[in-house]
């Protein structure tokens, strides 16, 4: 049963990695359209859209190593 048990652990794995780029891509596109809302509404219509997938890349992968740095030993939570 080792072998079936480590195969499981790998199809779950797979499958967690999948959810988690499927969820980062996701925040991207969301947060390349608050980008350009933002730019707009700041009256920057001129803003090229290298600017705009940059400070969007940059927001979105700082959000996502936030997410999984283990920060609960700073909020006295324990596990």
């Amino acid at each position: 049963m080792g072998l079936l048990d480590s195969f499981g652990a790998l199809v779950s794995s797979l499958i967690a990695s999948i959810v988690l780029l499927v969820f980062a891509v996701l925040s991207f596109f969301i947060t390349v359209f608050i980008v350009q809302v933002g730019a707009g509404l700041a009256g920057y219509s001129t803003l090229s859209g290298d600017f705009v997938v940059l400070s969007a890349a940059i927001l979105a992968t700082g959000a996502i190593v936030a997410g999984a740095t283990p920060m609960s030993s700073l909020a006295g939570v324990d596990e």
